[in-house]
């Protein structure tokens, strides 16, 4: 930016650079350009992380980085520009890292690759000497035809790690089946980042061990078989002092509210968006809820007691706690692609005012535990093998997240399908 509006003040001295032999002053020049983009760059990610496409603006970034709005613009004449720079920026990033993976002799050492290197920046974020990680979670809210070309490199992304599978020693799984370990494989990375901050940089190598030892060998001890048993559904049912066709009505408008978030995003799904999917007028839309904080809320206070339930139901078997893992993983992962499903996404919490995400993450935070003391139980009944409860758990809740996206990646997925394709790899093992 300097350069050229100096240039354009002096045309001569311009001209000058031009005869210069060795380039040096074009090439300050071009150094300080990149430099302040790749500055805006790291701004805008760290604001759309936290604020999603919707909630970013140019005027933001600017001030984050000492510039007024008119000077972004002559690096990204739109928002939208600037947001999907940040995600192909992203997308970059991890293409080296599986690129170096891929490199490896292995899958299961490829695997292993991919998340040490995945850590090792994230330890550099969180140090400072890198710049932050893209969420990809907002890639949707994106406008054509800006999303087509982030959802295509995207798409590369994933056939690369794909390909982590290919080895004569997989030969038993199917094109589905290596879909959708890459994206299992991709999501326990990315949602790894909301986690990892539990954690001192430290201990990361711990951290990648045991990852890293959950993914390629599950959870089971000895010769436990993978024989989850059925549930009763676990969709909220009552509300208290309410007329039934009101509870339908609710569990209808929460239903597609909730898709729609997950396809948005937060800020992509507006009162309108929602309204329209219901086929209702705005004005219904407030009778029955005071704002769309109000309808996440409830979204994911629905989306708590879907979890709860079915960890309930599970620990109430008559069986040991690997079986009680499994048929709560099993149910809630086919839950996913029911009538009723999906769940709504954790990445919508970070949209949310800081009023109300508090109470979301504690909601979250109850569910993990539940998990957690499932597996804790199971390694003193002798039913899952010592292995860390609390990693082991953040890995069932990161799956179960994939799980409502499960579709996309694998075509004509039949919800009895889910679990076998989906949780099983995860609690037995992804090589398996």
């Amino acid at each position: 930016m300097d350069g050229v509006s100096m240039g354009r003040r002096d045309p001569v001295r311009r001209t000058g650079c031009a005869f210069m032999d060795d380039g040096r002053i074009a090439g300050a020049a071009t150094a300080r350009y990149a430099r302040k983009k790749e500055t805006i760059l790291a701004a805008a990610t760290a604001i759309l992380n936290r604020q999603g496409v919707r909630g970013m603006t140019l005027a933001d970034v600017a001030a984050k980085v000492g510039l007024n709005t008119t000077s972004v613009t002559y690096y990204y004449r739109k928002k939208d520009d600037l947001a999907a720079a940040c995600f192909m920026r992203g997308l970059e990033r991890f293409e080296a890292m599986v690129a170096e993976a891929a490199a490896q002799a292995s899958p299961a050492a490829r695997i292993l690759k991919f998340l040490d290197l995945y850590l090792d920046l994230n330890r550099r974020v969180r140090l400072g000497e890198a710049t932050p990680l893209t969420s990809f979670a907002e890639v949707k809210a994106l406008k054509e035809p800006l999303r087509g070309s982030v959802v295509a490199a995207f798409n590369d992304l994933f056939r690369r790690v794909r390909a982590f599978f290919d080895d004569p020693s997989l030969a038993h799984l199917d094109k589905r089946q290596r879909n959708a370990r890459a994206h299992l494989l991709m999501e326990q990375v990315f949602w790894s980042g909301t986690w990892l901050r539990r954690y001192d940089v430290e201990d990361y190598g711990r951290v990648r061990d045991r990852m890293g030892d959950i993914l390629l060998n599950g959870l089971p001890a000895g010769d436990r078989a993978w024989a989850p048993q059925p549930l009763p559904d676990p969709t909220p049912q009552t509300v208290e002092g309410a007329p039934p066709e009101s509870i339908e009505w609710r569990e209808t408008f929460l239903v597609a509210a909730t898709r729609l978030i997950n396809q948005r995003g937060y800020r992509g799904a507006s009162v309108e968006d929602i309204s329209a999917a219901l086929n209702v007028t705005k004005g219904s839309f407030y009778h029955h809820h005071d704002d769309k904080d109000a309808l996440v809320a409830e979204c994911f206070e629905r989306t708590f007691t879907v979890t709860r339930r079915s960890q309930l139901d599970a620990r109430a078997l008559d069986a040991d706690s690997w079986t009680q893992l499994t048929s709560t993983a099993a149910g809630l992962t086919a839950y996913q692609l029911s009538e009723h499903g999906p769940l709504l996404r954790a990445s919508s919490m970070g949209a949310l005012p800081d009023a109300l995400r508090g109470d979301m993450a504690d909601g979250y935070a109850r569910g993990w535990q539940r998990f957690a003391a499932m597996i804790s139980d199971g390694i003193a009944d002798g039913s899952i093998r010592a292995i860390d409860p609390c990693i082991a758990a953040h890995m069932i809740n990161s799956m179960l997240n994939a799980a409502a996206s499960l579709g996309a990646w694998v075509p004509g997925l039949d919800r009895d399908e889910a679990a076998e394709l989906f949780a099983r790899p995860l609690l037995t093992g992804v090589l398996k």
